[in-house]
């Protein structure tokens, strides 16, 4: 009677022990599927993003096809502030004629509602804006540029036929000509179009570093960076870096770059400094720049400055050390081309202020 009453317990037990365990199978197996439905859910609602900005290396959801938009943007005193710099993915600063600069501003990854006030055209900008496959958009500009742009092809929107006509251009009341012309971007692509031509472009991305890499960069400390146009003219440039956000700020003759209606400030992740041969041409000023040539140049990233070289390698202007690219880091850039004389060693100053 006592080993049949064992006999049962003990069936009892392993009845018992077999039910939980199959209860833990049971909830570990129901966990491990909710799991999987999480993991779905999120792919889900975080596509992976399979695509680059070409411009500025920064990852998207989908094909980065828009058309690279190039804009002749105004930095004369009365110009300032700007407005739409902020959502340039690249922005070469040039000389103009005398000693003020002015900005060809690269958008595609961002498209601000206007940019200005816009500005005319010169041939070192519309070259530049055609070897990065821009549609390039400017206010005007003298017969015989104008007669360059079209012999040789560049695909364009001239404000100066479009002025104030409240859909592609309009002119702002606060300021007076010619400092008060502004594109209206969203209507770029329409009148484009319009005018045959394409709107989407398959773009090879420029060479970016990996995070990794990025964060592995090496070179003299560059807390601040000047570089001096014009001493006589107050015309002086200044970036200076901010550790919290690993980005430059920057300043035209001591004021901040900001956008005019938020006063959002302007940063910048890598700035490139280069230096070619700059010609006068005629008695405007006008120069002829040599935007092919190559020659010495300044990196500028995460803090820390580089000497390299630059070249023009199908149409962009890179750094390149040993004959090979050097890699931006993801982000805006901005690329200051001064004169070879006086050159970096005269023109730039670098310090740990």
């Amino acid at each position: 009677m006592k080993k049949l009453f064992f006999f049962l317990m003990l069936a009892m037990l392993l009845l018992v022990a077999a039910c939980s365990d199959k209860e833990g199978k049971t909830a570990e197996d129901n966990e491990t599927k909710a799991n999987e439905t999480d993991e779905k859910e999120q792919a889900k609602a975080s596509p992976k993003k399979a695509h680059t900005f070409p411009l500025t290396g920064v990852k998207t959801e989908n094909p980065a096809e828009d058309r690279i938009v190039g804009v002749m943007v105004n930095n004369h005193r009365k110009a300032r502030p700007q407005t739409g710099l902020s959502k340039a993915d690249i922005v070469f600063e040039i000389l103009a004629e005398g000693q003020i600069t002015r900005f060809l501003a690269l958008f595609q990854s961002e498209k601000p509602d206007v940019v200005g006030p816009v500005r005319s055209a010169r041939e070192y900008y519309f070259e530049l804006a055609s070897g990065y496959g821009a549609l390039y958009v400017y206010h005007g500009a003298a017969n015989f540029v104008n007669d360059m742009i079209k012999s040789r092809q560049i695909e364009h929107l001239d404000g100066a036929l479009y002025d104030d006509d409240g859909h592609l251009f309009e002119r702002g009341s606060l300021r007076r000509a010619p400092h008060n012309s502004y594109l209206q971007f969203g209507a770029v692509y329409d009148v484009a179009q319009n005018k045959g031509y394409n709107i989407t472009h398959s773009y090879e991305p420029l060479s970016f570093a990996s995070r990794e890499e990025a964060a592995a960069i090496k070179g003299d400390a560059a807390n601040q960076v000047k570089i001096v146009y014009s001493n006589r003219l107050m015309n002086i440039v200044k970036y200076k870096y901010d550790k919290n956000s690993e980005t430059y700020a920057r300043y035209s003759d001591g004021e901040q770059t900001v956008e005019r209606h938020t006063n959002e400030p302007i940063t910048i992740d890598n700035i490139f400094i280069v230096e070619t041969p700059h010609q006068v041409i005629d008695n405007a000023g006008r120069r002829a720049i040599d935007i092919t040539s190559g020659g010495n140049a300044y990196l500028i990233q995460k803090g820390k400055i580089r000497k390299v070289q630059w070249e023009n390698r199908d149409g962009r202007i890179i750094p390149v050390k040993d004959g090979e690219p050097v890699n931006f880091v993801a982000g805006k850039t901005w690329i200051n081309i001064i004169p070879s004389n006086p050159g970096l060693s005269q023109s730039v100053t670098v310090t740990n202020e």
